[in-house]
Protein backbone atom coordinates (compact mmCIF):
# COMPACT_ATOMS: atom_id res chain seq x y z
CA UNK A 1 0.00 0.00 0.00
CA UNK A 2 1.10 3.53 -0.74
CA UNK A 3 1.51 5.70 2.36
CA UNK A 4 -0.96 8.56 2.15
CA UNK A 5 -2.39 11.12 4.46
CA UNK A 6 -5.89 10.54 5.77
CA UNK A 7 -7.25 13.27 3.54
CA UNK A 8 -7.48 16.97 4.19
CA UNK A 9 -7.71 18.18 7.75
CA UNK A 10 -9.83 21.27 8.19
CA UNK A 11 -9.89 23.52 11.23
CA UNK A 12 -12.51 26.22 11.67
CA UNK A 13 -11.12 29.71 12.23
CA UNK A 14 -10.46 30.28 15.92
CA UNK A 15 -10.98 26.66 16.92
CA UNK A 16 -8.52 25.18 19.38
CA UNK A 17 -9.27 21.55 18.56
CA UNK A 18 -8.80 19.82 15.26
CA UNK A 19 -11.78 18.32 13.48
CA UNK A 20 -11.47 14.73 12.31
CA UNK A 21 -9.86 14.52 8.87
CA UNK A 22 -12.17 14.54 5.90
CA UNK A 23 -11.60 11.45 3.83
CA UNK A 24 -12.16 11.53 0.10
CA UNK A 25 -14.29 8.80 -1.50
CA UNK A 26 -14.86 8.31 -5.21
CA UNK A 27 -18.11 6.60 -6.20
CA UNK A 28 -18.23 5.19 -9.72
CA UNK A 29 -21.44 4.06 -11.40
CA UNK A 30 -21.05 1.93 -14.52
CA UNK A 31 -23.07 1.51 -17.71
CA UNK A 32 -26.83 2.02 -17.83
CA UNK A 33 -26.99 3.26 -14.24
CA UNK A 34 -27.87 6.68 -15.67
CA UNK A 35 -31.24 5.05 -16.48
CA UNK A 36 -32.06 4.08 -12.88
CA UNK A 37 -35.69 4.64 -12.04
CA UNK A 38 -36.69 3.99 -15.66
CA UNK A 39 -34.87 0.79 -16.62
CA UNK A 40 -36.22 -2.48 -15.19
CA UNK A 41 -37.58 -0.98 -11.95
CA UNK A 42 -38.56 -4.47 -10.78
CA UNK A 43 -34.85 -5.32 -10.57
CA UNK A 44 -33.19 -1.96 -9.91
CA UNK A 45 -35.92 -0.01 -8.13
CA UNK A 46 -37.37 3.41 -8.83
CA UNK A 47 -34.67 5.54 -7.22
CA UNK A 48 -32.87 7.70 -9.78
CA UNK A 49 -29.11 8.09 -9.89
CA UNK A 50 -29.13 11.82 -8.98
CA UNK A 51 -31.09 10.91 -5.84
CA UNK A 52 -28.53 8.24 -4.91
CA UNK A 53 -25.68 10.70 -5.48
CA UNK A 54 -27.36 13.42 -3.43
CA UNK A 55 -28.01 10.98 -0.56
CA UNK A 56 -24.39 9.77 -0.62
CA UNK A 57 -23.04 13.30 -0.46
CA UNK A 58 -25.33 14.14 2.48
CA UNK A 59 -24.38 10.97 4.34
CA UNK A 60 -20.75 11.61 3.51
CA UNK A 61 -20.88 14.99 5.24
CA UNK A 62 -22.33 13.31 8.35
CA UNK A 63 -19.54 10.72 8.30
CA UNK A 64 -16.70 13.16 7.56
CA UNK A 65 -16.35 11.89 4.00
CA UNK A 66 -16.03 14.04 0.90
CA UNK A 67 -17.98 12.12 -1.75
CA UNK A 68 -17.34 12.58 -5.46
CA UNK A 69 -19.55 10.69 -7.92
CA UNK A 70 -19.03 9.72 -11.54
CA UNK A 71 -21.12 7.72 -14.01
CA UNK A 72 -20.08 6.47 -17.41
CA UNK A 73 -21.29 3.98 -19.97
CA UNK A 74 -17.75 3.66 -21.34
CA UNK A 75 -15.17 1.26 -19.95
CA UNK A 76 -12.26 3.49 -20.98
CA UNK A 77 -13.81 6.51 -19.26
CA UNK A 78 -14.19 4.52 -16.05
CA UNK A 79 -10.57 3.34 -16.23
CA UNK A 80 -9.39 6.91 -16.85
CA UNK A 81 -11.43 8.25 -13.92
CA UNK A 82 -9.97 5.63 -11.57
CA UNK A 83 -6.45 6.48 -12.76
CA UNK A 84 -7.08 10.21 -12.23
CA UNK A 85 -8.01 9.45 -8.61
CA UNK A 86 -4.56 7.99 -7.79
CA UNK A 87 -2.99 9.76 -4.83
CA UNK A 88 -6.12 11.89 -4.40
CA UNK A 89 -8.79 9.65 -2.85
CA UNK A 90 -8.85 7.51 0.25
CA UNK A 91 -11.41 4.94 -0.92
CA UNK A 92 -13.42 3.78 -3.92
CA UNK A 93 -17.00 2.56 -4.11
CA UNK A 94 -17.74 1.06 -7.50
CA UNK A 95 -20.74 -0.43 -9.21
CA UNK A 96 -19.15 -1.65 -12.43
CA UNK A 97 -22.59 -2.86 -13.60
CA UNK A 98 -22.19 -5.03 -16.72
CA UNK A 99 -18.41 -4.51 -16.65
CA UNK A 100 -18.36 -6.47 -13.38
CA UNK A 101 -18.26 -9.67 -15.40
CA UNK A 102 -15.89 -8.69 -18.18
CA UNK A 103 -13.46 -5.87 -17.46
CA UNK A 104 -9.87 -6.75 -16.73
CA UNK A 105 -9.03 -3.10 -17.49
CA UNK A 106 -11.19 -1.85 -14.60
CA UNK A 107 -9.70 -4.53 -12.36
CA UNK A 108 -6.16 -3.40 -13.21
CA UNK A 109 -7.04 0.26 -12.62
CA UNK A 110 -8.46 -0.58 -9.18
CA UNK A 111 -5.28 -2.48 -8.29
CA UNK A 112 -3.19 0.53 -9.37
CA UNK A 113 -5.39 2.90 -7.34
CA UNK A 114 -4.33 1.02 -4.21
CA UNK A 115 -7.06 2.19 -1.80
CA UNK A 116 -9.78 0.29 0.06
CA UNK A 117 -12.50 -0.53 -2.46
CA UNK A 118 -16.08 -1.75 -2.03
CA UNK A 119 -18.02 -3.34 -4.89
CA UNK A 120 -21.70 -2.34 -4.91
CA UNK A 121 -24.69 -3.78 -6.75
CA UNK A 122 -28.34 -2.81 -6.48
CA UNK A 123 -29.57 -6.35 -7.14
CA UNK A 124 -28.37 -9.63 -5.68
CA UNK A 125 -26.38 -10.90 -8.64
CA UNK A 126 -26.63 -14.48 -7.36
CA UNK A 127 -30.41 -14.41 -7.79
CA UNK A 128 -29.99 -13.50 -11.45
CA UNK A 129 -28.63 -15.11 -14.60
CA UNK A 130 -25.50 -17.28 -14.12
CA UNK A 131 -23.45 -14.93 -16.32
CA UNK A 132 -23.85 -12.28 -13.61
CA UNK A 133 -22.40 -14.48 -10.85
CA UNK A 134 -18.78 -13.87 -11.85
CA UNK A 135 -17.01 -10.68 -10.79
CA UNK A 136 -13.57 -9.80 -12.12
CA UNK A 137 -12.93 -7.67 -9.02
CA UNK A 138 -14.40 -9.77 -6.18
CA UNK A 139 -10.99 -11.04 -5.07
CA UNK A 140 -9.34 -7.59 -4.96
CA UNK A 141 -12.00 -5.53 -3.15
CA UNK A 142 -12.37 -5.20 0.62
CA UNK A 143 -16.02 -6.21 0.40
CA UNK A 144 -19.10 -6.58 -1.76
CA UNK A 145 -22.55 -5.23 -0.92
CA UNK A 146 -25.52 -6.18 -3.06
CA UNK A 147 -29.21 -6.85 -3.14
CA UNK A 148 -30.49 -3.91 -1.09
CA UNK A 149 -31.34 -1.57 -3.95
CA UNK A 150 -30.16 2.01 -3.47
CA UNK A 151 -29.48 1.17 0.20
CA UNK A 152 -26.53 -0.94 -1.02
CA UNK A 153 -24.66 2.31 -1.69
CA UNK A 154 -25.50 3.65 1.79
CA UNK A 155 -24.24 0.47 3.45
CA UNK A 156 -21.06 0.61 1.38
CA UNK A 157 -20.39 4.25 2.23
CA UNK A 158 -20.91 3.58 5.94
CA UNK A 159 -18.26 0.86 5.77
CA UNK A 160 -15.65 3.11 4.19
CA UNK A 161 -14.49 5.19 7.16
CA UNK A 162 -13.57 2.08 9.15
CA UNK A 163 -11.86 0.50 6.16
CA UNK A 164 -9.76 3.59 5.49
CA UNK A 165 -8.86 4.10 9.14
CA UNK A 166 -7.83 0.45 9.40
CA UNK A 167 -5.79 0.75 6.21
CA UNK A 168 -4.01 3.87 7.49
CA UNK A 169 -3.29 2.23 10.85
CA UNK A 170 -1.57 -0.69 9.07
CA UNK A 171 0.54 1.75 7.03
CA UNK A 172 1.49 3.94 9.98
Amino acid sequence: MVKRSAGRTSKPAGADTERPPTLSVLVIHGPNLNLLGEREPGIYGRTRLPDIDRGLKELGRELGLEVETFQSNGEGEIVSRIQQARGRVDALLINPAAYTHTSVAIRDAIIALDVPTVEVHLSNVYRREPMRHRSTIADIVAGRIMGFGAESYVLALRSVRGLVESSHAKQG
